[in-house]
């Protein structure tokens, strides 16, 4: 009876509600069947791949978007099933093949965010030899943001096939692609060089992140690579932002090419009175009392000289660049006061000598 009611409410409108009700049923019970097999699973799978890192970060990046994805891919199955001649299918099946386009995008991007948390994890940059994390982290980065617009534009690309005036357009481009693959060559040279200079980055590597580079005169680590610019984090907690393809065009340097590791120098302007010798063992005391010192290299070396004063070099290492400062400030403020108590005389002074004058003269009878 209620069946017949409907179907009678459905005629008066034009519309079959009788098929959409049983449709709306089935999609109902597909839609819970999906959350009920995915809340069974997903702790079954997380088990069986607790093991490995990788595998458990993408499937925790990706436990989202396949609550959505799964049901969505069921429904459109459904709606293929479905005869033609109901009325409105077609706009159903058409709107369930975009969501089912979108999700799956989403279901790769968290794929691709997934790989770059399970390398972060598996290679940590907070050790004291951070040198091969930082290059696997920088790689990942970089390949991952590409990889990431890849499919983007894959997805935008298949949701609009599904429109037919789409298609007509795309055909109509590729019949001027000649013009107009110049005239957005032209206009998007810096986003492709950009591009291009960011995949030659995450293969050379010339920097990556947490480097101390100098740039321009200004001292800073890499905080940041995107797929078009680079974040250079300044000792005075500014940021400067520089393109990508900059780092392929100029010249800078990078005080952790190969090593973390880096010597520093505190230069000093005494008096030839001082005793370099007893000098050589304070500074060699200081550095193993210190712990930005990593006991590679201490020395003490005369490399000027002037009328006036002598200058000496303290080399000394350190695991970084920021330990190493830190290392040069203790000393030269310890070796300026061990100087000033125990050899005043030592200092820098300037000497002025005066003379009698003498009178060319002789001495009046």
């Amino acid at each position: 009876m209620l069946w017949q009611t409907i179907r009678e409410w459905g005629l008066a409108l034009g519309v079959d509600l009788v098929v959409w009700a049983q449709l709306l049923l089935g999609a109902a019970v597909v839609v819970s069947a999906e959350l009920l097999v995915h809340r069974l699973l997903r702790p079954v799978v997380l088990r069986v791949v607790r093991f490995s890192r990788l595998a458990t970060a993408m499937l925790e990046q990706m436990d989202r978007p396949l609550r959505v994805a799964m049901p969505l891919l069921a429904l459109t199955l459904l709606s293929q099933g479905v005869p033609d001649t109901v009325m409105g299918i077609a706009s159903v099946q058409h709107l369930l093949g975009v969501l089912s386009i979108a999700a799956l995008t989403a279901v790769a991007l968290a794929a691709v965010r997934g790989v770059v948390l399970g390398m972060t994890l598996l290679h940590p940059a907070d050790v004291a030899d951070n040198l091969n994390a930082r290059r696997i982290q920088t790689q990942a980065r970089v390949l991952a943001r590409i990889a990431s617009s890849a499919v983007l534009l894959t997805g935008l690309a298949f949701i609009l096939m599904t429109f037919p005036r789409a298609r007509q357009l795309g055909a109509s481009l590729l019949a001027s692609a000649g013009l107009v693959g110049l005239v957005v060559g032209v206009a998007a040279r810096p986003v492709f060089g950009n591009l291009i200079a960011g995949l030659q980055l995450a293969l050379a590597q010339p920097l990556r992140l947490d480097d101390v580079l100098i740039v321009k005169g200004e001292w800073g680590r890499v905080e940041e690579i995107t797929s078009t610019y680079v974040v250079l984090k300044l000792w005075d907690e500014r940021r400067l932002i520089i393109p990508l393809q900059w780092f392929i065009e100029n010249p800078f340097e990078n005080w952790t090419r190969t090593s973390s590791s880096i010597l520093g120098t505190v230069m000093l302007w005494v008096d030839y009175l001082l005793p370099v010798a007893p000098l050589r063992q304070r500074v060699r005391e200081l550095c193993e009392a210190s712990p930005h010192w990593d006991g590679r290299v201490c020395s003490v070396q005369v490399t000027d000289s002037t009328q006036q004063a002598m200058q000496l070099r303290v080399l000394v290492s350190s695991r970084d660049s920021g330990r190493n400062f830190d290392l040069r400030c203790e000393l030269r403020e310890a070796l300026i006061a061990h100087i000033r108590t125990a050899y005043p005389q030592a200092l820098p002074r300037l000497r002025l000598v005066e003379e009698a004058a003498v009178s060319a003269e002789p001495p009046s009878t």
